[in-house]
């Protein structure tokens, strides 16, 4: 019998995860479908209670249901429960199981692209305090940076991100940028600046060390300015494409019981869907 999965949230038409999910099931040969579903928040927590009566086996689950997604989990794996939020959602039993996989995403993309990039791990400089702020950080601590500085706009909402890591995390203002550069080793912007119809990121990076990496959890463009202006003093650079396509490994595993890979031709593709509808420069 042919195995549903799907993506939700609201709103949902730009997820690009049925053209990733598509392909896997093309390239496994495997009988199953994976659609989109535009889950309003006030309607989000009897969705994911009901999923198995609409006939899914699973679901991802973007903005803004992530938290609502967790609050109704028969289990949380602890990637959920340490970040009390969810994006991976699956039956086992009966039961409703639910996972993060963003910050498994986020790491699997820069070892991919820039092997090594963690050989030190004395300062990453994280740019927000968001939801995916909150994954990247958890991801980060568990990889084994000693330090971890998070700036964002709203100090308050940077210190409630740092809060669970007591030595190791702290919170920081826009204006102390410039001299954290100095000492990072790895630069992530988790805000929306830069993306396209967004404001530049304005940040000079001339005092990043040679051997920083510079990433940007944004891809749409692909190559943000950020990552423009880094590859510009040829410092290494991850674009956001690859989180997306190796956080989507875990789920479609649970669904369709394969884990995929996440290949070069399947990048190709999603970035011809990008240069299709014009969103691949800046």
């Amino acid at each position: 019998m042919s195995r549903r999965a799907c993506v939700t949230g609201h709103p949902v038409a730009h997820s690009r995860s049925p053209l990733l999910h598509g392909y896997w099931l093309k390239a496994q040969g495997i009988d199953g479908t994976y659609g989109r579903e535009d889950v309003p928040p006030e309607t989000a927590a009897d969705f994911y209670r009901t999923l198995a009566a609409r006939g899914y086996v699973g679901c991802n689950v973007t903005v803004p249901n992530k938290e609502i997604a967790f609050s109704v989990l028969d289990e949380a794996e602890p990637s959920a429960a340490a970040l009390g939020a969810a994006n991976t959602l699956w039956l086992d039993g009966g039961r409703l199981i639910g996972a993060n996989t963003d910050g498994d995403g986020f790491l699997a993309n820069l070892d991919a692209e820039a092997p090594g990039w963690d050989r030190q791990r004395r300062l990453a400089l994280v740019l927000g305090a968001g939801g995916a702020a909150r994954a990247i950080v958890h991801a980060l601590a568990a990889r084994g940076f000693g330090r971890i500085a998070i700036v964002n706009r709203t100090r308050g909402r940077a210190e409630a991100l740092a809060a669970p890591y007591p030595g190791c995390a702290g919170a920081h203002g826009f204006d102390e940028a410039d001299a954290l550069l100095a000492e990072a080793d790895l630069l992530v912007n988790c805000t929306s600046l830069g993306m396209k119809g967004a404001p530049p990121l304005a940040l000079n990076l001339a005092a990043l060390r040679a051997e920083a990496v510079v990433t940007d959890i944004v891809y749409v463009p692909l190559r943000t300015p950020l990552l423009q202006a880094a590859a510009a003093r040829d410092l290494r650079t991850v674009d956001g494409l690859g989180m997306l396509l190796h956080q989507g490994v875990g789920g479609f595993a649970h669904w369709f019981g394969v884990r995929p890979q996440v290949t070069q031709e399947l990048r190709d593709l999603i970035i011809a869907d990008l240069a299709a509808k014009g969103q691949l420069e800046a």
